[in-house]
């Protein structure tokens, strides 16, 4: 608790240290009247792991997260289209239902991409697009002699959708906001059943390389958040859920996780700055 504290601790300096640029009356959805609005978050929770190249058993185990996510509205279609980027981290510590083994991973995962906004009401927000992304991570397991770890990268094109509404209660500024992200077509690497990393090195990794779809790498993030409107700042916590999954090549994995995210928003008004000529 006193490290989540001092994260928060942290997270909270950094936001305040930038609260010279910010528009302090702005507190509404992205397309409305804030240009940008980036978001750090931290999170805490469970996940479900299960990699067959390493064992054929499910671990299950503590998840600790963190994503930085920025949106601004664009000049596109009459300032209907915004860009996001989302980079998002995680550590796993997992153990299989004996207590026996133990699987400590890791995961970086970047998306980038552009929604078209829709305001069917002046406090709601719908929007609709695409994203582009790429995440690389590793499990290792402690007692795996010659394959004790596995390596996971895959790049991906996805859906996206979102909404948000404002609304105010006890006259506190306060906003609900929901995305769904769904990968359809990509890249993703993936051994042989029983293949070494050996094995790999001395023949290439270009064979490992193999076509992903929903077919056989199923993968689906949503997150659930609430903003409270603060001083100088918008409290942000959410639901995070994230599945990451596929069946390829005689092999079975998936890692499947819950979390409670919680961390501060910023919206920002752009300025311009005129030169003396």
């Amino acid at each position: 608790m006193r490290q989540v504290s001092l994260s928060l601790l942290v997270l909270l300096l950094l936001f305040e240290s930038t609260s010279l640029y910010a528009d302090q009356t702005a507190f509404e959805p992205v397309s409305k009247r804030s240009p940008v609005a980036r978001a750090l978050l931290i999170g805490i929770g469970r996940t479900n792991q299960l990699d067959t190249y390493l064992s054929p058993m499910g671990y299950r185990g503590m998840q600790l997260s963190f994503m930085s996510q920025s949106e601004r509205m664009t000049h596109l279609c009459n300032r209907q289209i915004s860009f996001q980027s989302t980079f998002y981290g995680a550590y796993t510590s997992t153990e299989n239902p004996a207590n026996t083994a133990k699987n400590i991973g890791g995961r970086l995962a970047y998306d980038a991409g552009w929604h078209y906004h829709y305001s069917p009401l002046s406090s709601l927000d719908l929007k609709g697009g695409a994203l582009v992304g790429a995440d690389l991570g590793f499990l290792y397991n402690n007692r795996n002699g010659n394959n004790p770890a596995q390596g996971h990268f895959s790049a991906d094109i996805s859906l996206s959708a979102g909404a948000s509404y404002f609304f105010r209660l006890w006259k506190i500024p306060m906003q609900v906001g929901y995305q769904a992200d769904l990968p359809m077509i990509g890249l993703m690497f993936s051994p042989e059943f029983g293949e070494s990393y050996y094995e790999i090195s001395q023949n290439g990794v270009g064979h490992d390389i193999i076509f992903a779809h929903p077919g056989n790498a199923l993968s689906f993030r949503q997150i659930l958040t609430v903003d409270v409107r603060l001083k100088r700042i918008a409290l942000r916590i959410g639901y995070l859920f994230d599945a990451r999954q596929s069946q390829v090549r005689s092999l079975k994995y998936h890692d499947v996780s819950h979390s409670f995210m919680i961390g501060f928003v910023r919206h920002f008004q752009l300025m311009r700055i005129k030169r003396e000529e």
